[in-house]
């Protein structure tokens, strides 16, 4: 599979509520705007990139990519970020990051593709090492077949919101990123100003 054939979408619509209702994506990163440093760390692993937000879309607009609200009202969570971007691709998958983790690995997609193509999956998730060194699925970094747009419309407009929920009715596959070489902390969010900066010391 070429990366033509993968559309990514940067996951920037939620309240903020931990970072006081501030608009995280547009949180100061390293000089750049979060969600910006995260679409710029996404556009050279796929052919097509998107925004996700809900606020300030002018801002987001200024990123020079398509930018698209939730489908769904009231800040449903991330698979109302997954709707949309399904909604809105043109390629035959969508691979899809939160803006808050700005580190995640440049082969992140490469790999998930590799896993979904060698495994037939419909879905395929990293899993990344923790704090306490287990592996852990990382839920909002997904590569996800177009034709489950279906799926999850009829999911999501019978009030299921969990991304677990969703994933666990379909072929998957689980990416571990624990190789030697793999950054321990690619996958660390920042939720609060105060990891936001402790990312930036990194």
């Amino acid at each position: 599979m070429d990366r033509q054939d993968v559309t990514g979408i940067v996951l920037a619509g939620g309240r903020g509520s931990r970072m006081g209702g501030a608009d995280k994506g547009l949180q100061n990163f390293n000089g750049v705007p979060l969600a910006l440093h995260t679409l710029l760390r996404l556009q050279p692993q796929v052919g097509e990139a998107m925004v996700n937000a809900n606020r300030n879309l002018g801002a987001y607009e200024s990123f020079g990519v398509p930018v698209w609200p939730d489908a769904l009202p009231g800040y449903a969570g991330p698979l109302a970020g997954f709707l949309t971007g399904l909604e809105h691709c043109e390629t035959p998958w969508l691979a899809t990051v939160p803006c808050d983790t700005p580190m995640f690995p440049t082969d992140f997609v490469q790999r998930l593709v590799q896993a979904a193509v060698t495994q037939d999956a419909e879905i395929a998730m990293a899993s990344a090492p923790e704090e306490d060194g287990q592996l852990r699925t990382q839920p909002v970094f997904c590569l996800l077949r177009r034709e489950l747009l279906e799926s999850l419309v009829n999911f999501t407009h019978g009030g299921g919101r969990k991304i677990d929920a969703w994933t666990a009715q379909h072929r998957m596959a689980i990416v571990p990123f624990d190789r030697e070489g793999d950054d321990r902390r690619a996958f660390f969010n920042a939720n609060t100003l105060a990891e936001l900066r402790q990312l930036e010391q990194r």
